[in-house]
């Protein structure tokens, strides 16, 4: 990382891009507190990074590996983050979680038995359940089918509306700026571009630009 200065607002969705190696998950690990700055300062919901309990409470982290624990239920994982999260009643939290991500019907079902797309539902579904006012996503659609991708869009826009931030990394320029309204491309560790969203209907302007700063 090499002075990244971003500001994310509540009901706000930062959509990042960038090659391989470019820096953007180290930057999410970061901003997750799994990861401690050599230098500067990361704050989260008013709370310096790693901030422990405290910044943990308000951020949700969906990676695009599941990291769930495959003997268990979907049911299960979700509510032992509810638990871990202090959320009353965490049971029927989980059981509301998996119903927002049109996964409720597998709730008995140990992870290790899902598909790919099924399991990372349930992942997107654990780090919902708390309701974080944060919500770090690193290429959460992976493994989805269309279905698994229009319901999470979905959810993403409305966590949006109710004030959450999002940061999203994906390689899919179109699909982060369905849901940006600012975007930044990362390159060797730094912030090579960024500015407002694109307007609608002008995804190709933005590409272009997208692949310039690539390739430069």
């Amino acid at each position: 990382m090499d002075r990244i200065d971003i500001a994310i607002e509540a009901g706000e969705c930062l959509a990042l891009f960038g090659p391989n190696g470019a820096g953007k998950t180290t930057l999410l690990r970061l901003l997750a507190g799994l990861l401690r700055p050599t230098a500067g300062e990361a704050r989260v919901d008013g709370v310096t990074l790693p901030g422990g309990a405290s910044a943990r409470a308000v951020v949700g982290l969906i990676s695009h590996q599941t990291m769930l624990y495959p003997a268990l239920t979907a049911l299960e994982n979700v509510e032992f983050a509810a638990r871990l999260h202090g959320v009353p009643d965490a049971r029927a939290a989980a059981a509301a979680a998996l119903a927002r991500l049109a996964i409720a019907d597998r709730a008995d079902t140990a992870v290790r038995s899902l598909s790919r797309g099924m399991q990372q539902r349930v992942t997107v579904a654990r780090a919902l359940v708390h309701a974080p006012r944060v919500l770090l996503l690193d290429e959460p659609f992976t493994g989805l089918d269309d279905a698994g991708s229009a319901t999470l869009a979905e959810t993403l826009a409305e966590l949006a509306r109710d004030g959450a931030a999002l940061l999203l990394v994906t390689h899919d320029v179109r699909e982060g700026l369905a849901l940006a309204t600012q975007v930044a491309v990362m390159r060797r560790g730094k912030i090579a571009l960024h500015e407002p969203r694109i307007a609608s209907g002008e995804p190709d302007a933005f590409i272009r630009r997208y692949r310039e700063v690539v390739a430069s």
